[in-house]
């Protein structure tokens, strides 16, 4: 069973986290500090990847490279605990889900990031 967020254009989602975070007063800068972090990818391909209307899926699929202590963020989202979703691709959406809902609620960026 795929999940109908998995083939949801990244072009859409990423508007809905600006929106999200600038309401709470934050930048779109920190959010893409976030999605820097988790994924490797930098604002030019953001940018392309948007322009391209790839699946949230691909965005993923694509990134450079998965931080290797994104598996450290913990916490509820949607009414799940992010450590304990088994499906990777899932997982990895909601980290971003987390760390962006985080971000909104006023936490400094260094405080997100899990610490090594």
């Amino acid at each position: 069973m795929t999940h109908k967020i998995f083939d949801m254009p990244f072009a859409r989602i990423y508007p809905l986290y600006v929106a999200k975070i600038t309401k709470k007063g934050r930048s779109v800068e920190e959010l893409n500090q976030l999605i820097f972090w988790l994924t490797g990818h930098d604002e030019d391909s953001i940018k392309l990847l948007i322009d391209q209307n790839i699946s949230n899926q691909d965005f993923f699929n694509h990134a450079p490279r998965m931080h290797p202590l994104a598996h450290q963020v913990k916490g509820n989202i949607c009414g799940v605990r992010v450590e304990t979703i088994e499906d990777p691709m899932m997982r990895n959406i909601r980290i971003l889900d987390k760390l962006v809902d985080d971000c909104a609620k006023g936490k400094a960026l260094e405080k997100i990031f899990p610490k090594e």
